[in-house]
């Protein structure tokens, strides 16, 4: 089953957005997810996770300006992004990691990549 990646958009640098992670046919709340973005050109990075609780990892460049979280009862895992920079723009992903890749960083190791969504920052 494919996730679904969805709620980006354009903002002006210092915005907001909350990109948001779908998964039909499937318990979100049992799985690791992994947030990724690819720019134009660009290999695809990744940006942080949420384990099978509430806790969080993220990339250096985002810290502090990123929060990933979950809704249990909507089966939903949200990304809220503040303080947009225009070197976010790119296609945001998020993904499920392999069994016995749940740490790893490396989108090779994740599957179920949905369409992703775009969020472009304006300067």
């Amino acid at each position: 089953v494919q996730l679904q990646a969805s709620g980006g958009g354009l903002v002006q640098a210092g915005g907001s957005l909350r990109p948001s992670c779908a998964a039909p046919g499937r318990t979100l709340s049992n799985y690791f997810v992994g947030w990724f973005r690819q720019a134009p050109g660009k290999e695809r990075e990744f940006v942080g996770r949420i384990m099978s609780g509430s806790s969080t990892y993220y990339t250096d460049s985002v810290k502090g300006r990123f929060t990933i979280s979950r809704d249990n009862a909507k089966n939903m895992v949200y990304m809220q992004m503040n303080s947009l920079k225009p070197e976010d723009t790119a296609v945001y992903y998020c993904a499920v990691p392999a069994a016995g890749k749940m740490l790893t960083t490396d989108p090779r190791f994740y599957t179920s990549w949905g369409q992703g969504t775009q969020v472009t920052v304006s300067s």
